[in-house]
């Protein structure tokens, strides 16, 4: 388990295009921050019904469930990264099209309850990934996209494309926290 509490990662560690994200984490330990963020999203979502949960603020955008998709998708290949990383692996990695993976995914013949299980386990399994990079290990780097990336820019671009989601939850698809 860590025993540190990782630092923000400087500018340098992520492409430019990850800074609004990195930007949205709180100060503090990103291991915390995931940990609550995940019960937060979940209970954000936990009221809605089958049918709100298909809904899209405008036509060709995503529903709910594909937002939701989307998140563990995401974190799935960012975790990843992460991982490849942190063991030293230094091979430049591809891009990933969220849209093809949103397109192919299938998420709305899921329920949402199935899909934010999903979502949860793999967040639990991202937080046990995390714990055991040991300091030396979020500090290492590889590149993805062209762009380098350190090992905790991924978990800071994790956290902060979940609040990004969270945040367009609440001002295009109209939800409240309950």
């Amino acid at each position: 388990m860590t025993a540190f509490t990782a630092q923000r990662p400087a500018a340098d560690e992520y492409g430019s295009h990850f800074a609004g994200y990195v930007a949205r984490v709180p100060e503090g330990d990103v291991i915390a921050h995931l940990g609550a963020q995940v019960d937060r999203t979940s209970a954000l979502l936990a009221h809605l019904t089958g049918e709100q949960s298909l809904f899209r603020y405008a036509p060709g955008k995503w529903t709910i469930r594909e937002v939701v998709g989307h998140l563990t998708d995401a974190e799935r290949v960012f975790a990843y990264r992460a991982l490849r990383a942190a063991r030293g692996d230094t091979t430049s990695l591809p891009a990933f099209d969220e849209n093809l993976f949103v397109a192919n995914g299938g998420f709305n013949r899921r329920t949402l309850d199935d899909l934010v299980g999903e979502f949860r386990d793999v967040r639990r399994a991202t937080l046990s990934l995390a714990r055991s990079f040991d300091e030396g290990q979020w500090t290492r780097r590889g590149a993805a996209s062209g762009h380098p990336f350190s090992v905790r820019a991924c978990l800071y671009k994790i956290a902060g494309h979940e609040l990004h989601h969270v945040e367009l939850l609440g001002t295009r698809y109209g939800l409240r926290w309950p």
